[in-house]
């Protein structure tokens, strides 16, 4: 006689700047679709860097639709475009450019803490409805830093009162971008974006689940992952590019490229890991659209604009309307979570 299935169920949601408003776009189809709120439906939700703010805002019970919203309306005081000037003997380039690779960053780190603290205000990592994993990187540890709701299976007490404001900030850090996250809850210690390491953080979810609640003498004996890509660039890239690059020929590439590929390598390694665990992993990864090469000036970690607004509500659209048939989409989003936070 087989023992009864008890599911724990995963929600994971890569970073990607902006480009957030593409998964929060879908997961708002969703929640219209099947009537419901995500936090209702996953026992832990994952997410790095504006991913990690979506985790957050699910767990704090914020729908999908003013997640959407918040995008469009904190875009660009979170990214505001720099003028373009023309420089003696370089040319045209943007101000912002200038300022990522010589003054500090690119972008000043008020717009974004102002808006993270508008929509969490002082809610706390104790105040989430799931367990959480949010990825970050502790410059000061020089170690890989992973943000949890204090369960205790793993007997954690380190990280509840910690403001979920504070949280988003350390996993948006992205090295040039923003400056790096000072927070006064972990004295003073510095985070940079989780995506240097971890910007699809399926794995870091997989494996809280195994070490805490899932296997043998735990309480779980299945894991269900629905793991949402953000939009990423798909064309590739003609041979015969200039070999000798610095940061001025790399720009944004450099970041991007590193966190498409550790995102793929984690979707390989989950899709590889399902075929031989022990452990029954139902794992369905929701990827990017294709990107033409007309569109990639739009789909950008940090073009922030009403035509890049549109593009990723069409592509979020587009795939939505894809995966909302898929019978495991709806067995996710029909059935309650079972892992309950009693904050009482």
């Amino acid at each position: 006689m087989k023992p009864e299935e008890k599911v724990f169920k995963i929600l994971s949601v890569d970073g990607g700047g902006i480009k957030g408003l593409y998964s929060a776009s879908i997961l708002k189809r969703l929640e219209v679709k099947f009537n419901c709120q995500t936090s209702d439906h996953f026992d832990m939700i994952c997410g790095t860097s504006t991913g990690g703010l979506i985790a957050l805002a699910l767990a704090a019970k914020i729908p999908a639709k003013e997640i959407c919203n918040f995008y469009e309306e904190k875009g660009e005081l979170i990214f505001p475009k720099h003028p373009v000037k023309n420089i003696p003997f370089i040319g045209k380039i943007d101000i912002g450019f200038l300022k990522q690779i010589g003054r500090g960053g690119k972008y000043k780190q008020e717009g974004l803490k102002k808006s993270l603290i508008e929509i969490f205000g002082d809610l706390k990592i104790g105040d989430s409805n799931n367990l959480l994993c949010i990825p970050s990187y502790s410059v000061t540890e020089a170690k890989p830093k992973v943000f949890k709701y204090d369960h205790t299976e793993g007997d954690l007490s380190r990280d509840n009162g910690a403001l979920m404001s504070d949280i988003a900030l350390a996993t948006s850090a992205a090295p040039t971008y923003f400056p790096m996250a000072e927070l006064e809850y972990y004295n003073n210690e510095q985070f940079i974006d989780g995506g240097v390491w971890a910007n699809n953080p399926t794995l870091v979810g997989l494996l809280e689940a195994l070490n805490n609640f899932v296997g043998t003498n735990k309480s779980y004996n299945k894991i269900s992952i629905l793991s949402l890509s953000s939009l990423s660039i798909t064309g590739g890239n003609p041979v015969g590019l200039k070999n000798e690059r610095s940061f001025k020929d790399w720009g944004s590439d450099l970041f991007e490229t590193s966190m498409n590929g550790q995102s793929y390598f984690t979707d390989f390694f989950l899709k590889k890991v399902t075929e031989i665990s022990d452990t029954n992993i139902d794992y369905l990864r929701i990827p990017s659209v294709s990107i033409s090469k007309d569109q990639e000036s739009l789909i950008q970690l940090d073009v922030a604009n009403k035509e890049a607004y549109d593009l990723m509500k069409i592509k979020a659209e587009e795939q939505s309307l894809v995966f909302e048939k898929d019978q495991k989409i709806k067995e996710l989003f029909t059935t309650p979570k079972t892992y309950i936070i009693n904050h009482g």
